[in-house]
Parts: structure tokens; C-alpha cells; sequence
């Protein structure tokens, strides 16, 4: 419901308007009686501060909420006292601890990110993990780690950044918030995915290179009815700020569900950027129109990256059932198209809302996804020809480390990039009512998020996690976070147990799945290629072979 006090007095200037009459009035009860300067002093007092508030640009919760907004932050300043002794620990808080948000706003702001007295963390508790040290530390020149993503039919590769912005869609998030992100990438020489929203005007205003994402509405190259067109396709594809284009099948958030934006949303500038008509809903199916079945979505993989003329083209999914992904690793190898890379999107993930059950319970864990798709390559012999990247609550250096040693080519964050332009977790991003104007397009509270400032804690959130990379990468007596494996992580099983990653989640033998052999029990694999693999079909998603 739209804050019927916006079109009169937006309800974040009542304190402040209350301050500017309580100083007035505090004036002329001066006038009338003497005694009362203290609460002259008091109102003037406030006054000033709501003013500075609102002239200030680095906080943007202050341009919002002049003078209350400064409770929050007392608050914040008091609340590990009140936490450690009566309520919780740093790390308990879901979805992102204090610890890991303080994280972020301290690299994006290029202050120190140390923290004294040892870790917060149980390292005893199950799941605590852990990457060992060399006593020969390697020593680095450049914290720019970069890989070339394009296959053998690709014509223009890229050169990306191993840390890139996830999918974010205008409309979801603000137009002032489009243009930090994009702005911070340009600087960093980084990649900002788009969204499924496509290319808006906030996305080519500053030029930082995109990921062009396509889901199953077409925004940005559909028909009226909804269905995929070439020709508007090919006219965004052939822009060179567009570096690559990725297919959405699925998402972290709510994988297999669909979605709308009611027409009372959208607005002349979502429905530019869509091409879809300003107040119509604008609906995503839960499945693609312009492909029904693996086979069918290999040829559209040429199709967009003919069209786009040889940029790599990629698809994401999050993980669902085995049997799909391995029919479409099959269509693969039955028309010689391969994507030129694949992005797995874990079940944790997530910026966009959905249903609870959704949130918590459909889809496949980053980790356990992300080890499933670089074994199913690694099994067909084409895990050198396309790259993976993987996006799901991914925020530190360590959280990236792991991600590598899994399969990973490179990562994704869309939260923790959130965080660098001044998200606070309020968890509101669905209302509208985003106090630090990240997710809303309520043009008052958009206009707190300050762009150049924002941009810049962009450029420095993704600048100082990549050094902490480059560190973690030398300690561990490597030159390249390509390097890191599945035997470099160690993972906590219980109190008197602990197993290397490589044991819990062991890699595929290289081309053992084109030999048609019996898989040996003895090399641990997951027993779904044992189950799946043989009766995955490439001309339907569902049907198994008998």
C-alpha cells in the first residue's frame, strides 16, 4: 500500500518538522518567559541536527529519518553489551550475522576490518570449517584475478573479474541503486548481472560492463504475448556494454515458482526497460516458452549467441532434480552446442521474496549444487570448455575459497553488494518502504542513497575482499584461487571428527560417465549419478528412461 503521507509530507520529515515547531515554539515561550532557554537550547539543538541530516550524504538512513535515525545507531553502538550479556552471540542473527554485515561495511568503506580477542565462532561445532596454512607462503603480485570465459563457438571472450554483482533487477532495486552498483563496477572493471528486470537506463548511464540476464518473461526482447523475439534481442545483445547473456531457468530465492509485479508497479521506467505497457502486470512464467525440452534449449543457446554475435552465452539454475540437469549435459554432447559457462545459484540465496516454503525449502545448497555440476562436466570431459560461476550468500574471501575449491570459477554476491551501497537488513525490500532507499522506487526515499559515495563503497567492498583473497590465497602456498581444491578445506563432521572437503563432497574421475561403466561404490560419489544418470533424457525435462 502506497504511504498516503508521501503525497502531502513524507512521514520521514515528521521529526524533523516537529523539531523545526518545537524550536519555534521553544522561541517564543522564550520571548514570554525567560526561564524557558533550556528548552530553546534543546529544540535549537535538534534543529541543527535534522538540518545536517538531511544535507549530509554518506548515511543514508539520516537523510531519511532526520534526527530518530540517530537511535538506531546509539542502539547499534550499545546492542553488543546488551547481546552478550542477556540475549545472543555476533553470529546468530539469520540471514547475515552482525559480524558478516560489519564485514562488508567496513571493506566498503576502506576502514580496518580486523577483529581482536579470537574468533567469535564455535570451532568445534559441526559444519565449522577451515582452510590450512603453508609453511611456504607464496607471494603475489596483484590482488586482479581474472579468467577468460567464452568456449569453442564463442567470438568475443571476456575477461571477468572472479567477484562479480549477482542478479539484480531494476525494479527490485531502486534507480539510484542501479546506478552505484553499475558506477562501482565501471570503476573495479567488474561485471553487474542485470536482473531478470534487463537493461534499464540507470544500467547505461555510467557503462560498467553487464551480464545481460534473460528469464522466462523476455523482458527486454518479448513479444506482446510474451514470447521471445529476435530482433529486439539482437538489438540489445550487439551493445557493447553487453559482455555476456545469461538464461534463467531458475533462482536461489524460489526455485520453480514463477512471478508478478502487480501493474500498480509498474511505472513508466520499469515498463521502458521490460517492454512491457506502464500499469499491466508484468508476469514471469515459471517455465521458458521458447524451449520445452534439453535439446531445444541447446539451440537457443546458439541462437542467442549468433545473435548477440558470439558473446558468451550461459545459463543459471539452482539444482533441482538430478535427472534434468544430467538430460540437459546429454542434449549438450548430442548437438556438440555447449554453453560457454553456467552459473549454479544456491538455495540460500536469495534477494527477491517469496513464499516461506520456497525461501526454506525447495532447491539444492550452494555447495552441494555447485559440486554436482562440476562433477557432471568433469564426467563428460567438458569441464575445461565452460566455466561456472555460482552465487549464494558468498560475502568474505573464505566463503569465495570454498566456492573455488567446489568447481567454482568465479562468484557472485548480490547481498553483500547490497550491503556496500547501505543495506541494513530490515527486511522490508518487498513494501517499499526501504529506509535506506536500496529497494525502492519511492522517489523521496531513493534520493537518501547518495550515488557517487555508494559507488565508491562498491568499488572498495569488491576491491578489499579480493586482496583478503589474494592473503588467504598466499598463506595457503598458491598462486591462483583456481588452485584451491577440495582438499585444501577441512570441515568439522562432530567434536571428534573432522573430514576434508574432497572426502564429503570427492571429485568425479575425468570422463567416467562417457565409458558406460558401473559406477564403483568405492569412489564415494553421490549415489545420483549411480541412479540418474542412465535414465536422463534429452528430448523431455521430466521423463526418465526406463
Amino acid at each position: 500500500m502506497a504511504n498516503p503521507f508521501n503525497k502531502v509530507l513524507p512521514i520521514r520529515y515528521i521529526p524533523f518538522a516537529l523539531c523545526i515547531i518545537g524550536a519555534i515554539a521553544s522561541f517564543a515561550s522564550f520571548k514570554l518567559h525567560p526561564q524557558a532557554w533550556n528548552f530553546f537550547l534543546l529544540f535549537g539543538f535538534l534543529s541543527a541536527v535534522g538540518i545536517y541530516d538531511q544535507l549530509q550524504t554518506k548515511v543514508a538512513i539520516l537523510r531519511n529519518y532526520p534526527v530518530i535515525g540517530h537511535l538506531r545507531f546509539m542502539l547499534e553502538f550499545i546492542r553488543p553489551e546488551i547481546r552478550q550479556y542477556f540475549i545472543e552471540g555476533d553470529n546468530d542473527e539469520t540471514p547475515f550475522s552482525k559480524e558478516q554485515r560489519t564485514l562488508v561495511y567496513s571493506r566498503a568503506k576502506a576502514v580496518p576490518d580486523q577483529i581482536p580477542f579470537g574468533t567469535t565462532l564455535d570451532v568445534m561445532a559441526p559444519g565449522y570449517q577451515w582452510i590450512n596454512q603453508s609453511f611456504a607462503p607464496t607471494k603475489i603480485p596483484n590482488h586482479d584475478f581474472r579468467i577468460e570465459i567464452g568456449g569453442k563457438d564463442c567470438k568475443q571472450k571476456y575477461s571477468a573479474s572472479i567477484f562479480n554483482i549477482s542478479a539484480m533487477s531494476f525494479g527490485s532495486l531502486s534507480a539510484n541503486a542501479i546506478l552505484a552498483l553499475n558506477l562501482g563496477a565501471k570503476k573495479g572493471n567488474f561485471a553487474h548481472d542485470t536482473g531478470e528486470g534487463s537493461i534499464s537506463q540507470y544500467h547505461r548511464v555510467h557503462g560498467g560492463d553487464l551480464i545481460w540476464e534473460i528469464g522466462s518473461g523476455y523482458f527486454g526482447c518479448r513479444n506482446q504475448d510474451g514470447s521471445f523475439n529476435a530482433d529486439k534481442y539482437a538489438q540489445n545483445a550487439l551493445d557493447p556494454q553487453v559482455k555476456m547473456v545469461e538464461i534463467k531457468l531458475s533462482q536461489g530465492a524460489k526455485p520453480g515458482h514463477g512471478g508478478i509485479l502487480p501493474g500498480s508497479k509498474v511505472t513508466a521506467e520499469i515498463a521502458a526497460a521490460r517492454g512491457v505497457k506502464e500499469g499491466e502486470a508484468c508476469i514471469s512464467p515459471a517455465s521458458h516458452s521458447a524451449f520445452s525440452t534439453p535439446l531445444e534449449m541447446m539451440h537457443f543457446v546458439k541462437q542467442l549467441r549468433d545473435l548477440s554475435g558470439g558473446k558468451p552465452v550461459g545459463f543459471k539454475f539452482c539444482v533441482g532434480h538430478p535427472w534434468e540437469w544430467f538430460g540437459i549435459v546429454k542434449a549438450m554432447l548430442e548437438t556438440n552446442i555447449y554453453p560457454d559457462f553456467i552459473v549454479v545459484d544456491g538455495s540460500e540465496g536469495g534477494t527477491g521474496a517469496s513464499p516461506v516454503e520456497f525461501t526454506n525449502h525447495v532447491g539444492t545448497p550452494l555447495q552441494e549444487g555447485l559440486r554436482l555440476v562440476h562433477n557432471t562436466l568433469v564426467g563428460v570431459n567438458l569441464r575445461d570448455q565452460i566455466k561456472i560461476g555460482c552465487a549464494g550468500k558468498i560475502i568474505s574471501a573464505f566463503d569465495m575459497a570454498v566456492a573455488f575449491a567446489l568447481g567454482a570459477d568465479w562468484c557472485n554476491s548480490a547481498r553483500g553488494f547490497m550491503f556496500s551501497v547501505g543495506c541494513i537488513q530490515a527486511q522490508v525490500c518487498n513494501t517499499g518502504f526501504c529506509p535506506t532507499g536500496v529497494t525502492t522506487q519511492d522517489p523521496v526515499r531513493q534520493k537518501a542513497l547518495v550515488v557517487p559515495n555508494k559507488a565508491e563503497r562498491v568499488f572498495n567492498f569488491h576491491n578489499e575482499t579480493l586482496k583478503t583473497l589474494k592473503e588467504l590465497v598466499e598463506a595457503a602456498g598458491l598462486h591462483h584461487p583456481g588452485e584451491i581444491d577440495a582438499p585444501h578445506i577441512i570441515r568439522r563432521i562432530n567434536k571428534h571428527e573432522v573430514r576434508l572437503l574432497s572426502f564429503l563432497l570427492p571429485e568425479m574421475p575425468a570422463g567416467l560417465l562417457l565409458k558406460g561403466e558401473h559406477i564403483d561404490p568405492a569412489l564415494n560419489l553421490p549415489r545420483v549419478f549411480e541412479l540418474y544418470w542412465h535414465k536422463a533424457q534429452t528430448a523431455s525435462f521430466a521423463a526418465l528412461k526406463n
